[in-house]
């Protein structure tokens, strides 16, 4: 597995294992031993978790890993493991918030996770028109120097929201993105900007809440779905140019996986890696099922003639619209409708 320093005395994994298949509502599927999963995924290499605030039951399991690792292997081994977690205020507060606020929810994230300073938080903020925004950065900030946060990042910020944040002092080591085949919006101007003021991006994303792998290929064009996730991600699809493009995609991604005997979700993944500015991706786990594919994200090395090919079908796809995440603020609109704005009511 690749590792990547993003400062001095920061390394991750280029493979991170996400978090959000894990929170309560989200499907059926559930992993029978969590944690022994989670414990596969680091000794294997991906040493590295994403996880947030509003992801229900899921800080808690990982502060159970966290706890059983340092015993199971040691001192030393626990040092590599790094989580990711998310400060995510519920919609209903922006307006209200106040720091206080913000050290609750994080001394609540320390308490889940069982960790004296949080790894890594990356700040999340439903509604730009509420004025509190870059105060409430700027109290991360102040957090991360009083011992409690190591590294402050942000995620589904938009470009100018980016620079005004880093403008105000706030030191963003990263920024989590939706960024993939099927989304190319951070490639318009945050990809530029990020390398300008170092900061690394990490892809979500990129497997499409699942769309982009085997089991889709030369299937009939769904209207039912499991979970919101993919929900979200056939939204992207349809504005894209929709179904029998979607399937073109597969099919090349197929062709692709061929050459390198691995699966469409491994290109897919892999694909993202070596793009500008891009330090990792966040690929989704519900258990250890796809260890070996996502262990393999990180070794594929994806030809000129494969990247060509890719970008010979993705060049008949229509552009999304606007900068990172601005289809998904329009709380009326397609994509933003289906989301929940408050998750952390009830935090203590």
């Amino acid at each position: 597995m690749q590792r990547i320093r993003l400062a001095p005395d920061y390394e991750i994994s280029r493979v991170i294992r996400g978090g959000w298949q894990l929170a309560s509502g989200h499907g059926s599927v559930k992993s029978d031993d969590p944690v022994a999963d989670m414990v596969a995924f680091a000794d294997a290499g991906i040493t590295t978790f994403d996880c947030a605030d509003i992801y229900t039951g899921v800080e808690e399991t990982i502060g159970r890993f966290r706890e059983h690792y340092g015993k199971a292997r040691g001192a030393d081994a626990l040092t590599r493991i790094r989580v990711h977690t998310k400060f995510v205020p519920d919609l209903d507060i922006l307006p209200r918030i106040r720091k206080a606020d913000v050290e609750r929810i994080i001394d609540q994230s320390l308490r889940r996770l069982k960790l004296d300073r949080l790894d890594l938080v990356q700040f999340h903020w439903w509604d730009y028109d509420a004025p509190l925004w870059l105060e409430t950065a700027v109290w991360l900030n102040e957090l991360r120097l009083a011992g409690k946060i190591n590294k402050v990042s942000a995620t589904n910020f938009d470009t100018d929201h980016m620079l005004a944040m880093i403008e105000a002092g706030v030191p963003l080591t990263s920024m989590q993105v939706q960024y993939s085949l099927l989304d190319s919006r951070p490639a318009k101007r945050m990809v530029e900007a990020a390398t300008a003021h170092g900061v690394a991006l990490f892809c979500y994303g990129t497997v499409a809440g699942g769309f982009l792998g085997d089991r889709w290929l030369g299937q009939e064009e769904p209207d039912d779905f499991e979970n919101r996730s993919l929900i979200k991600y056939k939204l992207i699809i349809d504005d894209l140019g929709g179904w029998d493009f979607f399937q073109s995609l597969l099919k090349t991604l197929r062709a692709v996986a061929d050459r390198h005997g691995v699966d469409i979700a491994t290109i897919a993944s892999a694909a993202m890696l070596p793009r500008q500015a891009v330090a990792a991706v966040i690929v989704g786990a519900r258990n250890r099922d796809h260890l070996p594919s996502n262990l393999a994200i990180s070794s594929v090395a994806l030809t000129a003639q494969d990247l060509a090919d890719i970008d010979a079908v993705l060049s008949q796809a229509k552009e999304l619209d606007d900068d990172v995440y601005t289809l998904e603020r329009d709380r009326h609109g397609r994509h933003g409708s289906i989301m929940k704005y408050n998750l952390n009511k009830g935090a203590a």
